[in-house]
């Protein structure tokens, strides 16, 4: 056990200073993009990406058929999201429950009693039906709505939807994402829209600092108990999906929460050009990334660090790199 803790203890020193010693330019960029994020009270919202490639893009084709009674109400929002000193990401959040409820409309009908934006139902409390009416006054119930959500800056703007809206399919909020953030950018005037900083097109990044610091997070969970479906607000135990968010969420990074959707939150490269920090996935067919169903951190050296199943704590572990449902690509969390 000694032996162990010391081996962790020495991971974290070698990865501390390497990261720190300036030898990666990007490193220093990222450090730079992450400040910038700190400034707007933004985190990188990893599904997306850099605004300058990948994913981040594909929202502009989505708000380019909004009509102009839709773009009214996205201009509203960030207006008075504005006004009420409420960093981009809970306008993202409030477009996104709003698209999602209404089509970005204030409308006169709805299921049962529901009305409005954000399709508010007067017999819960939301107001009156004049009031829910009044785009002004929802825009407004909404966001003090949201920011009494715990923890709503560091999770996935759609989870915040939900958590407000409490709707009965909590996923559909997620597919306004990217129109959103294009949103922001365009009509909110925000350079850093999904907070991930700048892309570098097919170019793949070095290592950054947030791979550090979420490093340093992993390694210092170890022992704790594996619990599949793990609460992702606190660190008393962990399933694999749920260590990988929280460990990127602490430097910055948002995550979605299962492992294959991790998947598709970075870039992409060959599994033996992994590098510390770097995701690696296992799946049922290594060919289709719709059957993951696990995540590890590469630490370097070989050797991961995992929460891998009932009965086994969080660990540090070797791996190889022809190991059975080890998927051929590694992922960058958010570059």
């Amino acid at each position: 056990m000694k032996v162990a803790l010391a081996f962790g203890a020495l991971l974290v020193a070698i990865f501390t200073v390497v990261l720190s010693t300036g030898a990666i330019n990007t490193a220093v960029d990222s450090g730079r993009q992450a400040e910038a994020a700190r400034a707007l009270n933004a985190s990188c919202i990893a599904s997306l990406g850099p605004v300058s490639s990948g994913p981040a893009g594909s929202g502009a084709l989505d708000a380019a058929r909004l009509s102009g009674e839709q773009r009214g109400i996205v201009a509203l929002i960030i207006s008075i999201g504005k006004q009420r000193q409420l960093p981009p990401l809970a306008w993202q959040v409030a477009i996104q429950a709003g698209m999602t409820e209404s089509g970005l409309r204030s409308l006169n009908y709805g299921d049962r009693d529901s009305l409005g934006i954000f399709q508010m139902r007067p017999s819960m409390g939301w107001g009156t039906p004049a009031q829910i009416l009044d785009p002004v006054y929802a825009i407004n119930l909404f966001f003090e709505r949201l920011t009494g959500v715990p923890n709503w800056k560091e999770q996935r703007p759609g989870d915040s939807a939900q958590d407000v809206e409490r709707s009965a399919f909590p996923d559909r909020y997620h597919r306004w994402e990217a129109m959103a953030a294009h949103l922001i950018g365009n009509v909110g005037a925000v350079q850093d829209p999904t907070g991930c900083g700048q892309g570098v097109g097919l170019l793949l990044p070095a290592p950054t600092a947030a791979a550090g610091s979420a490093i340093q997070f992993a390694l210092s969970q170890k022992g704790k108990p594996y619990l599949w479906g793990a609460a992702t607000n606190h660190q008393d135990n962990f399933d694999c999906s749920s260590l990988m968010l929280q460990a990127y969420r602490s430097a910055g990074i948002i995550l979605p929460r299962v492992s294959r959707d991790q998947f598709r939150a970075g870039a992409l490269l060959p599994v033996t050009q992994a590098q510390p920090g770097d995701l690696l996935f296992w799946a049922y067919d290594p060919s289709n990334p719709a059957t993951i169903h696990h995540v590890a951190m590469y630490l370097g050296d070989l050797q991961i660090v995992e929460a891998q199943q009932t009965g086994v704590p969080v660990h540090v572990r070797p791996v190889r790199w022809n190991e059975p449902e080890l998927v051929p690509q590694a992922v960058r969390p958010g570059v």
